[in-house]
């Protein structure tokens, strides 16, 4: 797409509404899936499995977004590092929502058979190669903007999209969790995979109106992009990939464990409502949204590698006292362990953006965190289906929480090691 008004200060509204609004559009459309793959899918696309192997194939379906996101995120970054950043933030949001929405008028097992679980994996496919590009283009459209000191700030703008987009989809099946079952698995689990078309308009409308950030359109009017982004990145920054890859498991680790498996275990084996959990993340939502205004804030203050460390840290210590709340089946230590868990989750999501956008130059920045947050979503998408195999080998939640350590203790080793490579640019104007 040809740019325009790269000469035009952007506007802290119009970045806000760009990064923020489409990437929570981004994100409801993949949560909805992890949320249906705990209360919906195992029983009407995997009818002919045990409770327990269709619960565990649903997840490993949920996690097969996963797979994809790394050459998502090759592809795309490609192309936003060549191209640019706004054309790939348009083709995100047609791929991410054009299939949810497919998914909403999917058949089930009863209606083509084995076909339907197929289709289901096809679209979630789908599904994981657009959200890969969705976060790094979020992201550099406000941090590519952003003067000395603002990075974490500006970058935060496309980390709220997380929790509003967990926010987002549960109450859409909040919404819906009054039907009774016949109304619920027939028609009603359809409803917010529906409605996502009407989000993608939406999200259309917004970015048709962005500008590329001045940043990136500097180094395209002086000739400094790349023509092989991707093998650059691989030559001049190897270290920083890899370590990025491995401090981005974290914070996705804890949050897939909280609003995808917990939910299935919270409902299937201590014994709570489906409303009442679906509620508990709610409330959680909004203290996970506050600590990562907090973290990015302090970030730019104090460096958004300390605040990292900090988060990485809370992500090894919570993970057992977490599940000790829950499995007391009662509502109010569920609710403590929701809440510290999005805290955890926030701390890191508020310093990401900052570290991440220094992490790499601008020729290779938008395939440098693209890769790195996919490949780090990627391993934690991909041990989820492991937390239900832990328990069921068990019979119990500890050596699931010592699971969850793993991740934030990688990452926390990982960030350790990062280094800055990109130094403070000249504050760009900005108009309110």
């Amino acid at each position: 797409m040809a740019q325009q008004g790269t000469s035009k200060p952007p506007s802290v509204k119009g970045l806000f509404a760009a990064s923020f609004i489409g990437t929570s559009i981004e994100w409801y459309d993949y949560f909805i899936f992890g949320t249906a793959a705990a209360l919906v899918f195992p029983r009407l696309f995997f009818p002919e499995a045990s409770p327990e192997a269709a619960t565990l194939a649903s997840l490993s379906a949920f996690a097969a977004g996963f797979l994809v996101r790394p050459l998502g995120a090759a592809v795309i970054g490609h192309f936003g590092d060549r191209i640019g950043r706004k054309s790939m933030l348009v083709l995100t949001l047609i791929l991410t929502g054009g299939s949810t929405f497919l998914i909403g008028v999917l058949p089930t097992y009863a209606a083509i058979g084995i076909g339907a679980p197929l289709l289901l994996v096809a679209l979630r496919l789908v599904q994981g190669f657009g959200v890969a590009g969705e976060w790094g283009g979020a992201l550099l459209v406000s941090t590519e903007n952003a003067g000395p000191g603002r990075r974490a700030v500006f970058g935060s703008f496309a980390q709220f999209g997380v929790p509003v987009g967990v926010l987002t989809s549960n109450l859409a099946f909040l919404a819906i969790s009054g039907l009774d079952d016949e109304a619920f698995f027939s028609y009603g689990w359809r409803i917010p995979f529906l409605f996502s078309a009407v989000l993608v308009v939406v999200g259309l409308v917004i970015r048709a109106r962005l500008s590329e950030p001045l940043e990136f359109a500097r180094a395209k009017r002086e000739r400094a992009v790349s023509k092989v982004p991707f093998r650059e990145l691989l030559r001049r920054h190897p270290r920083n990939l890899i370590l990025g890859s491995l401090a981005a498991i974290a914070p996705p680790a804890v949050g897939y464990a909280v609003t995808v498996y917990l939910l299935t275990y919270g409902t299937n084996v201590v014994g709570f409502e489906r409303g009442t959990l679906l509620t508990l993340i709610l409330a959680s939502t909004s203290v996970w949204i506050i600590a990562i205004a907090v973290s990015a804030r302090l970030s730019d203050r104090f460096g958004a590698k300390r605040l990292y460390l900090a988060g990485a840290l809370t992500a090894v210590v919570w993970p057992i006292p977490m599940f000790l709340l829950v499995d007391t089946g009662d509502t109010g230590p569920a609710l403590v362990a929701f809440l510290v868990a999005a805290v955890v989750q926030g701390i890191m999501a508020g310093a990401q953006g900052g570290l991440f956008t220094e992490m790499f130059d601008v020729k290779v920045r938008y395939s440098g965190i693209s890769v790195a947050y996919s490949m780090g979503g990627t391993v934690a998408g991909a041990i989820t289906p492991l937390f239900p195999a832990l328990y069921a080998a068990y019979g119990s939640s500890t050596p699931v929480a010592i699971f969850l350590t793993v991740p934030g203790l990688v990452s926390l080793v990982a960030v350790l090691g990062i280094r800055r490579i990109v130094a403070d640019q000249e504050a760009v104007p900005l108009h309110r």
